[in-house]
């Protein structure tokens, strides 16, 4: 049995703050928690802003790709972080109790560049903590 904690990024698209989330969980959690995203209406690819801000700062992309809330409600999660207003109040009820934070961010949509790098360094920032702590890590 693995000792990793799963945390699920929750965002209504899955296309961007979400995704971005799973990435730097994943790449500055590496060891100690899994890093899984979903929206409870995934958009039909990652947003490139989104993925040419993680590229930009060296955090990999591969495997990342927009998914139901419903296909994961049967994973171990042990954390929901809902990063969307949207998404806390539509997050669905898991088959077991799970802790839940909601930490929102800037939805950078139709935005330069640079807004996406923005919301990358304040996911970064304050995700990062903000799961350490829920999850007493």
């Amino acid at each position: 049995m693995s000792s990793l904690k799963t945390v699920l990024v929750l965002c209504t698209g899955n296309s961007c703050r979400s995704q971005m989330g799973e990435a730097i969980i994943n790449h500055d959690l590496a060891g100690l928690v899994r890093g899984i995203s979903a929206g409870t209406v995934p958009q039909p690819k990652v947003a490139d802003g989104a993925i040419e801000a993680l590229k930009l700062a060296g955090l990999p992309t591969e495997g990342l790709y927009p998914k139901l809330i419903d296909s994961l409600l049967d994973e171990p999660i042990d954390l929901v972080v809902s990063v969307c207003d949207n998404a806390k109040e539509s997050c669905p009820i898991f088959p077991r109790p799970v802790k839940r934070i909601h930490l929102p961010f800037h939805d950078p949509h139709g935005e330069p560049l640079e807004s996406f790098v923005a919301v990358r360094d304040d996911i970064r920032a304050r995700l990062i903590p903000a799961v350490r702590a829920a999850l007493e890590l």
